[in-house]
Order: C-alpha cells, then structure tokens, then sequence
C-alpha cells in the first residue's frame, strides 16, 4: 500500500506576512518595524482602494475627474497622488532609494488627507537604514494580498489585528501596552453593549477597544453611524497606530490634535459618554506633581488621587466623563480594591454613590506585558429600573441599587500561545448571561459557588468597603469530607511499601552482582 502524502496545511496571509516581516529583524527593533509593517500594509489597502475607485470612475464615463480627490473622499476613500501608489513603490522596489520613496509616499497621503492627519510613520524607512533586499522582499509579499477581493472579509483589518497581537507577543514585559488581548476587549464589549452613542477611551492605545465596539454593532445589527468614537493617547508612535487601525477600518474618530497625556492635557474636558472602555497603565507612578492638577475638576465631589498610584486617577477621570446613563468597563490590577489611604477614601465614596456595578477578576497570564491577575470594574451612572432598546432585543433592567455583582473568572480560560490564557466564545457567553440575568431578573440569576455573587451594599459596609470578590464569592472547601487520620494512615502504608520495595529492588541487583563474581556493597 502506498503510503500517504500528508497534506501539506496552507499558510495564512498572516503567518506569510509575518515570516517576510520577521526577516527584518536584526537591523530593526521589533519595537519600532511594527511601524514599518503596518505603515506598508495601510499603503497597500489605500491604494488597491484607490485604484477601484479610479477604475469606477472611468467606466462612469467621468475620466475627467480621476485626479481630483473629491470623487475619492465623497466615497470614504483616500486620494492618492501618484508617487504614493502602490503601484509607483512595487515599480521602485529594487531602488537604493526605495525607503526615502516610501516615506515620501506615506507623507504625502497624509497631507492630501486631513482626515490621516498624525497617522502615518514619519520618515521610518529612511532613518532606520534597512536593508533593501529584505525590504524589497517584504513588498513583494505585501504586493501578493489582493486587500479587497472579498467584500465579506475584513482582511486587511485581520492582518492588522494579528500583527498587533504578534508585535505585543514579541514584545514582552515593559512593551507592548499599545494592545489589550482581544478575547478581553470582546468581554468588556458583550458585557455593557455599546450600542448607541458616544463612546471614550482615555488611554486608547492602538484602538482596540473602538475596532471592537464597532464590531459588537455589526455583529447584533446596530448602526454604526449611531456611534460617536472619542478617545487619547500619551504615546506619538501608539498614537499613530490608533489612527492607522480606525482608518483602514473606515472608523471615523477624535483622537485628539496630537498625542497627549489625559491628566496633563485632556482633549476631550467637556465630553460626556454613554461607554467607556479602557486598560489604563497599570499602578503608574508620578503621573501628577504633588501641586499639580489638585482641584482638578475630575475629582469633585471626591478626594485627590494621590501621586504614587494613578489607577482612582484613572478612575475618576473615567467617572466625570460619563452622561447620566453612562456605564464604563476598564482593566485596573488588584491592588486598586482593597487598601487605605486616599484611595480608601475614594473607594467608599464610590461605593457610597452607587456607581459600582460589578468587579470581575480575571485569570493571569491573560496579558502579554505581566503574569499577574487584574480586574474588571464596570461602573453605572444610573442602576435604576429602566428599559432600553438595544439593536437586536429589548432589555427590562431591574432596580440593582445598592447591589455590586462579584465575579471569579481565575478558573475560565483556555490556552493561548503556549503561556498565556484566552477566553472562548463559550467562556464569554457564560459570563456575560450571567451578567446580563443578574441586571434582568433575579428568578434566572443565582449566586455560584467560586464564580458569582450578588452582594448587597450593607455586606460590603461590613467588610469595611473592600472589593476583593474572594470576601464574598462562597468558596467550596473540598476537604471537609476527608477523615485525615485515616488519609494520614494511608499515607505511611503507601510511603513504607515504596521503602520496601527500593530495598527488595537493591537486594535484587546485589545478588545479580554476586553471581557475576563483583564484591559490590550498595
């Protein structure tokens, strides 16, 4: 019988492109050809997307107006004069000069794009001396994706999201803050729907909390022209990686004028939004001077934050951006839930208000930059009775005043690139209906043992205004039922049979050595 030809598996257009960009490496720091990679890969989807609408207004009978880049824009499309097409870089690949025809490609889009404006690499490829061959190389496999050939597949933003991943994976401990783990992002979306409104982020890194709001519309027939996009970044480079993904995305956003720090310069000072999603820095130190930003308007109404940790300035910042109805989902570490100080303070104030809704541990090892676990708080404005109309269903809230829900999700999980932890779609429906029963009706909810618990506001008073969900979660002891005398007994019985055996073993061996004539002792 012949034997069988296993089938060799095709690779994605995201292993090929990433193999091809990872042969940059060595003369580009992985921390800076993300820009490169992804700078090319906008290039190549605004200029197939270009090329389209050029090739429609011609079989429109409209030749005339090819060159003008109104035809382009009034179609969400980007005009692209011609030294920036895709077709001028490919013809000019094998150049000395290829990296400075590059720069001034993505330059140039941006200028004749106000809507770009920030976006692309300034001047990467001539300042980083890359080698051409390998360049040169990384176009040609650029070249082969066709970015537009399903209408049905998101294929540009799919790479884009896969290098992010990728870039953060390779990136480890102290990098990679510009990418928050998509399967979160997609817990934090199904969990407060944002669906209608205006929604911020304020510390947005590369956008991928707005790509995945957008999304959650898509996915439970919403529209997206319903939603207003705000948010800001304290990182120029991350900065630009946000409006890039927004823009190949078609997602119209106010990312600010420029990159800014939120505390030191806020953009957004008079925004009020119906959700918030965010992963602010973990416990960031020295974010204020100890005389700066004190009667900051963001703290009304609540003490100062204090300067050694960042994460109730976070907080409140999140808090005074919301309208009346506004709910917020944010990733803050453990240490923000419990502890005393000026951060006590405003955490009882907070529970005092009413506005915490639920505190949602998450396993570890689910973030590329750190091991540990952290916790999702969502926070609610207004936890009154009420109906609301989302896309796809109508949803009775029930009164949950005076109410905090405490989830568990350390055992949930699967195995995500050997060391780190995902959620599965199941593990974020379970999740969210859970949720979701506990905010409708009580007669579906009920309290889990090491998973939920709905605690009333007097429980919390008496554990002093802590957070920490394993205070109220009910914990299973499994050894309750054990009689320890008799599993003691059990013990040594199995310990002294293993001694015996290793000594019967050692006779054994020492009678075989004898009759081989060697005078071993062992």
């Amino acid at each position: 019988m012949a034997k069988q030809v296993k089938a060799k598996k095709e690779k994605s257009i995201e292993e090929t492109l990433w193999e091809s960009a990872n042969k940059l490496r060595g003369t580009v720091e992985s921390s800076e050809y993300k820009h490169v990679v992804l700078g090319l890969i906008f290039l190549k989807f605004a200029s197939d997307k270009f090329e389209e609408r050029r090739k429609e207004l011609i079989e429109e009978g409209k030749e005339k107006f090819i060159e003008m880049k109104e035809f382009y824009n009034m179609k969400n499309i980007f005009f692209l004069p011609e030294e920036s097409r895709w077709s001028f870089i490919i013809q000019n690949s094998k150049q000395n000069d290829i990296a400075l025809k590059i720069d001034t490609a993505l330059h140039t889009v941006e200028k004749n794009n106000p809507a770009l404006k920030g976006a692309l690499p300034d001047n990467y490829f001539s300042r980083l001396n890359m080698d051409v061959s390998k360049l040169a190389a990384l176009l040609d496999t650029i070249n082969n994706i066709d970015t537009i050939k399903d209408k049905q597949q998101d294929i540009v933003g799919r790479v884009y999201e896969y290098f992010l991943s990728k870039f953060a994976l390779a990136e480890g401990k102290g990098k990679g803050e510009f990418y928050t783990p998509k399967s979160i992002v997609n817990l934090i979306a199904e969990m407060i729907e944002p669906y209608k409104g205006v929604i911020y982020d304020p510390a947005c890194g590369s956008g991928g909390m707005f790509v995945q709001s957008i999304k959650f519309i898509e996915n439970h027939h919403g529209n997206k022209k319903e939603i207003s996009i705000y948010g800001q970044e304290y990182t120029a480079t991350t900065y630009k990686l946000a409006k890039m993904n927004l823009a190949i995305r078609g997602i119209a956003a106010n990312l600010g004028d420029v990159a800014a720090d939120t505390f030191g310069r806020d953009q957004h000072p008079d925004l009020k939004a119906d959700y918030i999603m965010a992963n602010p820095p973990f416990n960031q130190k020295d974010w204020r001077a100890s005389d700066e930003l004190v009667d900051d308007s963001r703290w009304r109404g609540y003490d100062v934050p204090p300067t050694s940790n960042a994460n109730y300035a976070w907080i409140l910042n999140m808090v005074s951006k919301l309208s009346e109805n506004g709910v917020a989902g944010f990733i803050l570490a453990n240490g923000a839930l419990s502890g005393g100080g000026d951060e006590y303070k405003i955490r009882r104030k907070l529970i005092e208000n009413d506005v915490v809704e639920s505190i949602v541990i998450l396993p570890r090892s689910m973030f590329y930059t750190t091991d540990i676990s952290v916790t999702l708080w969502i926070l609610n404005k207004n936890k009154k009775e009420r109906t609301v109309t989302l896309p796809d269903e109508t949803r009775n809230y029930r009164d949950r005043q005076n109410e905090i829900l405490f989830l568990d999700l350390r055992e949930k999980g699967i195995p995500f690139e050997k060391k780190y932890t995902q959620f599965s779609e199941e593990n974020i429906i379970e999740i969210t209906q859970a949720y979701h029963n506990w905010q409708t009706d009580l007669n579906k909810y009920s309290n889990v043992a090491e998973f939920s618990y709905a605690a009333s506001i007097e429980e919390v008073v008496a554990k002093d205004f802590s957070l920490v969900p394993s205070k109220y979660i009910e914990f299973v002891n499994r050894d309750e039922n054990i009689d320890f005398d008799d599993k003691m007994k059990s013990l040594q019985k199995e310990f002294s049979e293993l001694l015996q055996a290793e000594a019967q073993s050692k006779n054994d061996l020492l009678t075989v050595f004898k009759e081989l004539g060697y005078g071993i002792k062992l």
